[in-house]
């Protein structure tokens, strides 16, 4: 089968074509034909950094990188019940996505929606499921709440302004101005272009942000929350000054390390159908341009989501 391996970090030439064998069902799994890979920036952190790979991936090689599919359920071992050949389904695996089959336990993997496409699935899993743990499960945010979410036309942000307006939220989002109207189309009641306006001196009473970004602006957000509010964070590096600012304001900064579970899928999957959270796929590369994907990621341009279609 097609794939794409890495045998060390390092830049995109790292991303090596090759035919290997499909691979063999474990006890619990089921055998996916890829349509479509999501991409994520922490496919280009992984695949840059040899400290984040192993990690990530442990400490043998060659791995295949790759966490969001969707596609079509071609095997499956015979303690699956909870799905059958043929279904089209997406999901995230860990790792291994960057392949034309895709064996993986079915723990975050649920059935497409029939009104969604391939391309729409497969944008959805990593970012759907790091929205839906920021706002629900740690946020616990509410209808009435003013919400913040920074780089809101990035593929977590964009998601996560349409989950909160469906939580009845007063939804703020910041951007670059060229993305205003695409921000004000998700649902968002502000938007703030941080070019040009510094959302810590306008805004005050937040009770909740949702921070992609880290640095500079997670410690300028703690400015703008009510005490007894909360900040979500993405960014697992450099958070103590605002760890320590914010617990001296009364405000609870949380760190998410989120890993998604059945459940959070069928939720989201519920949402898709019904039309009440859309993935925007602002791009789409055929297999074979894999590292210029990579290349479209680091640019930090991304409106949405790329998908790389098999």
């Amino acid at each position: 089968m097609k794939a794409i391996v890495l045998n060390e970090a390092g830049g995109i030439d790292k991303l090596t074509y090759q035919d290997i064998e499909k691979p063999i069902l474990k006890s619990g799994e089921i055998l996916v034909k890829v349509k479509d890979i999501g991409m994520n920036p922490m496919d280009v952190h992984i695949r840059s950094n040899e400290q984040i790979l192993t990690m990530f991936m442990g400490s043998d090689r060659p791995v295949i990188l790759g966490w969001d599919i969707s596609g079509d359920v071609v095997e499956k071992a015979d303690d699956v019940t909870d799905f059958k050949i043929g279904d089209a389904v997406f999901g995230a695996t860990m790792g291994k996505g960057y392949a034309e089959y895709v064996a993986t336990k079915t723990d975050r993997f649920v059935r497409k929606p029939a009104n969604i496409t391939y391309q729409e699935a497969a944008a959805l899993p990593v970012v759907g499921i790091t929205a839906w743990e920021a706002l629900v499960v740690l946020g616990k945010v509410k209808k009435g709440d003013k919400v913040l979410i920074h780089a809101g036309s990035g593929g977590v942000g964009h998601i996560a302004i349409q989950l909160a307006k469906h939580l009845g939220a007063k939804v703020i989002a910041t951007s670059s101005a060229k993305n205003r109207d695409f921000i004000l189309s998700l649902g968002a009641d502000q938007h703030i272009d941080y070019t040009t306006e510094n959302f810590y001196e306008v805004l005050s009473d937040i009770d909740f942000v949702l921070d992609p970004l880290g640095g500079e602006t997670r410690i300028q957000s703690v400015d703008v929350v009510k005490k007894g509010g909360i900040i979500v964070s993405i960014v697992p590096l450099n958070f103590e000054e605002a760890q320590k600012n914010a617990q001296e304001k009364g405000i609870n900064l949380i760190i998410l390390r989120g890993q998604g579970n059945k459940e959070e899928m069928e939720s989201l999957a519920g949402l898709l159908s019904k039309g009440i959270i859309k993935p925007h796929v602002t791009a789409v590369y055929p297999f074979a341009q894999m590292k210029e994907a990579h290349l479209a990621i680091e640019s930090k341009r991304t409106v949405g989501k790329i998908v790389v279609e098999l």
